[in-house]
């Protein structure tokens, strides 16, 4: 064979293996890619996290893993290596839309906004109809005072989407950072004379007018628009923005009073105007008379929604007016948002410090249709039905409230929801659940003083767990030492205990502690002085207390005077 023809033989094989190497490390990428997606889309992400990075050792110059890598390294906030990679992705496919926009979006984020405005400009003279990323170009330029870029972004917008309000009056306003007046007026002055009979783009005229020191031929303007639309918002918002500021100060509280009752007006319009009316009352003195006056007369108009009414109220509040005139006003709120907790709330306690248990039932009645999830509702109502003795009814409210009860609602009406739920239960005869509330009260708030007396006080009645019942009421009296509903359960406890003389000790603290002593309380005293020995202090506590003994009995107990005469009869103490 010729030595040309080996040469050429050996360099056919060459670039034959070459390919073939090629091939294979195309392979080998595909491969290894297609395994990263799926472990991805599996959720493993440090099994695609390194098989991607095992794609960029095979081939560097293929962008897909680059792009899945930088969204790994920004979770792992190593930003620098992030910017690098989608830096590489976006170089090596420069007309891949996704990995350009999210190119900018990270410079954006760095605050590098010039890379972010090649980046946006490259891509928007790529794709043409983008008006989107004209939009963000807008941003930035006007981030970067860039005033002049941002008014020819702007036009290029317009050539996409026509000449509009927005378009125009973010044009003139960027003429006016420029301090170019004449093309900020003429702007506008187009916009309006495209629309002659729209007289909001005439407002808008009117405002640029203002903006740029031609006051009188703006409030011109104003008044002739008015006189069309004698209603018209633009109008009325500026001129009482120009009459408060430097006009007759009469002519701005009779404008201001238009304005608040004009049935173009927002909600929140007349709410920032009645904000500042409030702001200058007080500063002025406080005098709430005019404030409750502008009030007034907007809540005799029709109510779109409850904002007016519910700032009324929380004037209202800060001026202490009565509860009854705030009432009323709430009362406003509900007719237009009946599902407001807060407004029923209020109403509902003010029912409670008249102590109109009706009130409450219906107004939380009322809110578990509109607001079943609000725990405070259950619990006022069963409270309301407690205090009126209808147990069966408080019953259900409570434990239909059980079921909204979650690791968000408030402890300490938690707790007192089981508290009363337990006396319910107990007052129905029904101890061994009554137990199981307090429990449930005390694993909510286990300082819950009222609970762990009554607990204490109806297991010792049982005779049952009594070292525990002196730990829960000894816990009472040490927190409220005064307390002498409490103090005469210690000493009960104690009396049970056969610790005589500890007791005598505690119902004589009971007894110093209340001056108008009940039938109980005195025919526990007399009982446990009986115990000391001290018979005849036992006869005169047990003679006071069938005095006060109620004549008619408790459903399902003993008559407690039939067992004090006896005792006083027998002059000793009988076990019950």
């Amino acid at each position: 064979m010729k030595r040309a023809g080996v040469i050429f033989l050996l360099v056919l094989t060459t670039g034959l293996s070459g390919v073939a190497q090629t091939v294979s490390q195309s392979r080998r990428y595909d491969a290894f890619f297609l395994e990263a997606i799926c472990e991805r889309a599996k959720g493993n992400n440090d099994a695609a996290f390194d098989l991607l990075r095992r794609c960029v050792e095979i081939d560097s110059m293929k962008s897909e893993a680059y792009y899945y890598l930088s969204q790994y390294y920004g979770a792992l906030k190593q930003k620098e290596r992030a910017m690098a990679c989608i830096e590489k992705a976006a170089a090596l496919e420069p007309m891949n839309s996704t990995y350009q926009e999210t190119l900018a979006n990270a410079y954006i984020n760095l605050r590098q906004y010039d890379q972010a405005v090649q980046v946006l400009e490259r891509l928007y003279d790529q794709h043409r109809d983008r008006d989107d990323v004209l939009g963000i170009l807008v941003q930035l330029y006007e981030e970067q005072h860039e005033y002049e870029a941002a008014i020819k972004t702007l036009a290029k917008l317009e050539t996409i989407e026509g000449k509009s309000e927005r378009l125009s009056y973010a044009k003139s306003n960027f003429y006016t950072q420029l301090g170019n007046k004449k093309a900020a007026i003429a702007e506008m002055k187009n916009l309006a004379d495209q629309y002659p009979n729209d007289q909001n783009y005439r407002g808008l005229y009117a405002n640029t007018l203002f903006v740029n020191g031609q006051k009188k031929k703006a409030l011109e303007i104003y008044d002739d628009i008015l006189r069309i639309e004698p209603e018209n918002r633009n109008a009325l918002m500026a001129l009482l923005a120009y009459e408060k500021d430097e006009g007759d100060p009469d002519k701005a509280d009779a404008l201001t009073e238009k304005v608040l009752l004009s049935k173009n007006i927002t909600s929140q319009d007349r709410i920032l105007l009645m904000r500042q009316e409030i702001g200058q009352s007080e500063q002025e003195g406080g005098d709430s008379t005019r404030v409750l006056y502008l009030f007034r007369r907007m809540l005799e108009q029709p109510q779109m929604d409850a904002d007016v009414a519910i700032l009324c109220a929380t004037y209202m509040n800060l001026k202490k007016m009565p509860n009854d005139s705030i009432s009323r006003v709430l009362e406003q709120v509900l007719q237009v948002a009946p599902d407001n907790a807060a407004a029923r709330l209020q109403l509902v306690s003010y029912a409670w410090q008249a102590e109109n248990m009706d009130r409450i039932i219906s107004l939380c009645k009322d809110a578990r249709q509109y607001n079943p999830d609000e725990m405070a509702f259950y619990y006022y109502q069963g409270i309301a039905y407690y205090k009126q003795e209808q147990l069966d009814d408080a019953l259900d409210a409570f434990q239909n409230g059980i079921s909204v009860i979650n690791q968000q609602s408030d402890t300490e009406i938690v707790s007192d929801f089981y508290a009363v739920m337990g006396d319910i239960l107990h007052q129905k005869g029904l101890d061994k659940e009554a137990f199981a509330a307090y429990d449930s009260c005390l694993t909510w708030k286990d300082d819950n003083y009222g609970c762990l007396n009554n607990y204490a006080y109806y297991l010792s009645e049982k005779e049952l767990h009594l070292d525990k019942a002196e730990q829960m009421s000894y816990r009472a009296i040490k927190a409220e030492p005064k307390n002498a509903t409490y103090l005469d359960t210690y000493a009960w406890i104690l009396f049970k205990e056969g610790r005589y003389a500890e007791a005598k000790i505690y119902i004589d603290q009971t007894l110093q502690c209340d001056s108008d002593s009940s039938a109980v309380l005195l025919e526990h005293a007399g009982d446990i002085y009986y115990h000391t020995g001290d018979h005849e202090r036992a006869l005169a506590y047990w003679q006071q207390a069938l005095a006060k003994a109620s004549p008619k009995p408790e459903p399902g107990s003993e008559d407690r005077r039939q067992i004090l005469t006896r005792k006083i009869k027998l002059k000793k103490y009988l076990k019950e």
